[in-house]
């Protein structure tokens, strides 16, 4: 029965006439969701925020590098349809889940967000339906949380639905690569699953990376960030070993990139922003704790990381010391506060935000 299902699906899925309904319609959803609408399937957005649901119905984009007009021409032309109606997961042939992974305040996986969207999701569950999962999390999570979830209704994963993860890859303000052109891995947990993902994603993004199992592909995705965390970590640590030196790393850098193999250039910065690099690294220890294992290199890493906010201020104390001027009363400019642009950024008092101030008051607060 499961071949049945599998080549029922697959055919609706070649046809372009599978719904895809994408749960989570934030940087990495609504993006993904455009494509799929592009590429020409019927797509449903689903989100629990009323707000961006009455937004997108409107025609009004949130997300930078996707206009008003599109999202106004896709809904009109009923291409993408957006809902917080959790009745449309019925509706669906692939449910894709792209919903936030955060820590904990212990630094632990939170991933109520999973397993809230997983039990919505089974509670409309139905035979012959493909589940994706997208979001970022340590190796297992498909199988070991969502698989349980979905299964509580009494249908079998593998059986009577096929479920795979694909980790999203997104790079918020990067205007080389979106998700079209950015390829896409996927892993099921049985082959049937494994193929229908990818037959899914293979006509609107360029290329598909097959893998063996969920588990690869979720640790692909936190090789991808372990790695630059650590390799941010280092650039870091030299920061402060060639300052001490006198060196300027910003000549070494651009040295050291001159040669055409076994170097990738990285920066050093005030710590780590953005949703992925400061988090998923972390993911993998906490895992790997489970198993009796120290990462201690990632450990390392990110007590690097998290310290450089502290040596950006100690500098900054110095550099005011060299003028004769205290921390204390001083007026210090912060270029960059955000790791991508708000429609409100929020205002730091005592701080001159660019973008965000007048001209008048840039000149006030520069007198």
């Amino acid at each position: 029965m499961a071949g049945s299902l599998a080549e029922q699906l697959s055919a609706r899925i070649r046809s372009r006439a599978a719904s895809i309904c994408v749960v989570g319609l934030g940087y990495v959803g609504f993006p993904l969701a455009e494509t799929f609408a592009s590429g020409g399937y019927p797509v449903i957005g689903f989100d629990i925020d009323a707000e961006k649901i009455r937004k997108l119905n409107r025609g009004e984009s949130y997300i930078g590098h996707i206009s008003s007009k599109r999202v106004a021409d896709l809904v009109g032309k009923g291409f993408f349809k957006p809902t917080a109606d959790e009745r449309c997961f019925r509706d669906a042939d692939v449910i894709i889940i792209c919903v936030p992974t955060p820590l904990t305040e212990a630094r632990e996986p939170d991933l109520s967000f999973i397993v809230n969207t997983g039990q919505a999701i089974a509670r409309h569950l139905r035979r012959g339906q493909l589940v994706v999962l997208e979001s970022t999390t340590y190796p297992g999570t498909t199988e070991d949380l969502l698989r349980p979830i979905l299964e509580a209704g009494g249908l079998r994963a593998g059986k009577d639905f096929f479920l795979a993860f694909s980790p999203e890859r997104e790079d918020p303000g990067n205007k080389q690569f979106a998700t079209r052109n950015i390829p896409k891995v996927v892993g099921g947990i049985d082959q049937a699953s494994r193929d229908l993902a990818v037959a899914v994603y293979q006509p609107v993004v360029d290329g598909v990376v097959p893998v063996s199992s969920t588990q690869v592909a979720e640790a692909c995705k936190i090789l991808e960030n372990t790695y630059r965390a650590v390799n941010i970590a280092l650039v870091n640590e030299l920061k402060i070993v060639f300052d001490q030196m006198g060196i300027d790393v910003w000549e070494v850098i651009e040295a050291a990139r001159t040669k055409p193999f076994g170097f990738q250039p990285f920066y050093p910065g005030p710590g780590l922003g953005g949703h992925c690099i400061p988090i998923d690294p972390f993911y993998l220890t906490w895992v790997a704790r489970k198993f009796g294992v120290s990462t201690r290199f990632i450990e390392l890493a990110g007590e690097i990381n998290t310290g450089m906010p502290q040596y950006v201020a100690h500098r900054v104390a110095e550099a005011l010391n060299d003028q004769a001027k205290a921390v204390n009363g001083s007026r210090i400019c912060v270029l960059g506060v955000a790791y991508k642009q708000r429609r409100r950024p929020a205002r730091i008092p005592g701080v001159y935000h660019p973008g965000i101030a007048s001209e008048a008051r840039r000149r006030r607060f520069l007198q």
